[in-house]
């Protein structure tokens, strides 16, 4: 009986260590694909802060001879 028990407990750790090292690879994966989804989003952002400002001063610029 108590043989059985041990043999149920070692294969209820067995799948536990795999569930375990499951997890941790699809944390990983969601942990990447937020930092890629984060890059992907925000870098545009920050150069369009420097590149809107530009394109306003050159358009503003082209109207300044027909007044």
């Amino acid at each position: 009986m108590e043989q059985e028990i041990k043999n149920k407990l070692d294969a209820q750790e067995i799948k536990l260590t795999a569930i375990y090292e499951s997890v941790e690879k699809t944390r990983k994966y969601f942990l990447t694909m937020l930092w890629i989804t984060g890059l992907t989003i925000f870098l545009p952002l920050i150069g369009l802060m420097f590149v809107i400002p530009a394109f306003l001063n050159t358009y503003t610029k082209s109207f300044e001879g027909l007044l």
